[in-house]
C-alpha cells in the first residue's frame, strides 16, 4: 500500500533529491520524444555497446535510490526495530512496485496473455529488495564495499568463462557478449519459457533477450550498493562536509577510471548492465553528486541567487516524488497514444498534437521532437508541483 506525508519521516538531503530529480527529468526527456524517428543521438540509448548521456539515466536512478537507503533504516535498526516486521516491510513494497509494474505495462489494453516481467519498475524493486535485506545483515563499509566487488567479478567471470549451455564457451565457439548468444540471454528465455508455460505471461523485450532481465539484476544492486556508501557519508554526521566532499570526489574518480581501463577488454553495456557500466556510471554519479553537494548542500547557491533556488525547487518537484514522476509520465503517454486522433486523421492523440502543434510549425524534425518532450516535461510539472507544494510525499 502507499503512505502520504505531509513532514517526511526521512531527512531530506537537498543535493540527493535536487540530482534524483534532474534524473528524472531528463528522463522523462528521453521517453517521450514527438518521433521515436527524430531524436538527436545524446537522447538516444546506445544501440549495444558503449554509453551515451540516456544511458546514465537508470543506473543515476537506482545509485540514488541506494543513498536514502541508509537514512530509511538506519535509525530503525539502532532502535531495536523488529527485524521480521521491517524485512515483511521490504518485501511488500518490493511487490507493490512489481504489480505496479505489471498495471504499467498491461494499461490500457489488458491484454494479460502479452505482459512483460522484467522492466525498469521490475529492477528497481529487485534491487531495492535485496540491497536492503542486506543492509539489514550488515551495514559496516568494508564489508559492502567487498561485496560489490564480488558482484562484479563474478558477473564478468559468468559472462566471460561459463559456457553457455547448447552454444559453447564465449571468445571460442561463439562471439563474445553476442546479444543472443551470451548467458544473460539463455537466462533470459528460460526464464520466458517457463513463465509462459506455467503463467501464461512473461515476453521479453527483444523476443529472445530482456534488457532488464534476469541477470543483469545483480551488477545492478553494486549500482544501488555503491549509492548506499555514498549515503553513509552524508549519514555520518561527525564527518566534515570538506571530507566528505573530497571523498565523494576521490571514489567517484576511482571508480570511473577503473571502469573505463576495464572496457578495453569487457565492453561498457548496458544492456547487459556490465561491471565497467557500473564502475562508469557509478564514477559518473558520485563526482555528479559532488557538484551537488558543493553547491546545494555545502555553499547553499540556492539561499543567495534567485535563479538557483528556482532551479533547485525546480528539480525538488521531481526529486521528492520521484516514483509517482515515473508512473505518472508512463500512464499520461500511454493514454495518449490510446486515444484515437480526432477526426478522420489516422493515429493517435499524440500523434495528432505532435504532428499539428510541433512537426507543423517547425522546419527541423529533430527539433520538433525535442520540443514536444520540453512540453510533456512541463505538463508533468503541474501535478507534481502541487504534491511538492503542500509538501505531500507519497512513498510506495
Amino acid at each position: 500500500m502507499t503512505s502520504t506525508i505531509r513532514t517526511p519521516a526521512i531527512p531530506r538531503i537537498v543535493s540527493i533529491d535536487a540530482m534524483r530529480g534532474a534524473t528524472i527529468a531528463f528522463m522523462i526527456i528521453v521517453n517521450t520524444p514527438g518521433d521515436w524517428s527524430h531524436v538527436w543521438p545524446f537522447l538516444q540509448h546506445a544501440a549495444w555497446n558503449g554509453c551515451r548521456p540516456a544511458d546514465f539515466v537508470f543506473p543515476f536512478f537506482l545509485f540514488l535510490m541506494g543513498c536514502v537507503i541508509p537514512f530509511a533504516l538506519d535509525r530503525r535498526l539502532a532502535s531495536g526495530e523488529n527485524r521480521i516486521m521491517l524485512a515483511g516491510h521490504i518485501l511488500r513494497r518490493v511487490f507493490l512496485l512489481i504489480s505496479l509494474k505489471l498495471l504499467l505495462s498491461a494499461y490500457p489494453h489488458f491484454h494479460l496473455g502479452h505482459l512483460r516481467l522484467f522492466g525498469v519498475l521490475t529492477r528497481i524493486a529487485l534491487c531495492y529488495g535485496l540491497v536492503a535485506l542486506l543492509y539489514m545483515v550488515t551495514r559496516k563499509t568494508m564489508i559492502l564495499l567487498i561485496i560489490t566487488g564480488i558482484i562484479l567479478l563474478s558477473w564478468w567471470i559468468m559472462l566471460c568463462l561459463v559456457p553457455v549451455p547448447g552454444i559453447g564457451l564465449p571468445g571460442r565457439d561463439i562471439p563474445m557478449f553476442d546479444p543472443e548468444a551470451n548467458l544473460a540471454a539463455w537466462l533470459d528465455r528460460i526464464i520466458s519459457h517457463w513463465m509462459l508455460n506455467t503463467l501464461h505471461t512473461g515476453v521479453l523485450y527483444e523476443k529472445t533477450w530482456d534488457p532488464e532481465g534476469f541477470l543483469g539484476t545483480f551488477p545492478a544492486c553494486a549500482s544501488v550498493l555503491s549509492g548506499v556508501l555514498a549515503g553513509q557519508l552524508f549519514r555520518n554526521r561527525a564527518l566534515p562536509a570538506k571530507r566528505r566532499l573530497a571523498l565523494l570526489l576521490g571514489t567517484g574518480s576511482i571508480s570511473l577510471v577503473a571502469g573505463l581501463l576495464w572496457s578495453y577488454t569487457t565492453p561498457i553495456n548496458k544492456a547487459l548492465w556490465s561491471s565497467p557500466f557500473v564502475l562508469v556510471t557509478s564514477g559518473t554519479a558520485l563526482l555528479l553528486l559532488a557538484l551537488f553537494d558543493w553547491m546545494f548542500d555545502i555553499r547553499r547557491f540556492q539561499d543567495r541567487n534567485r535563479i538557483t533556488g528556482h532551479v533547485l525547487s525546480f528539480l525538488s518537484i521531481f526529486g521528492t516524488n520521484a516514483i509517482v514522476a515515473f508512473l505518472l509520465s508512463g500512464f499520461v503517454v500511454k493514454t495518449l497514444m490510446f486515444i484515437p486522433a480526432p477526426s478522420t486523421m489516422p493515429g493517435s492523440l499524440y500523434d495528432f498534437l505532435y504532428s499539428n502543434l510541433f512537426l507543423s510549425c517547425l522546419p527541423f524534425p529533430n527539433m520538433a521532437s525535442f520540443l514536444f518532450s520540453l512540453i510533456f516535461l512541463a505538463a508533468m510539472t503541474v501535478p507534481l508541483a502541487i504534491l511538492h507544494r503542500r509538501n505531500i510525499i507519497i512513498r510506495l
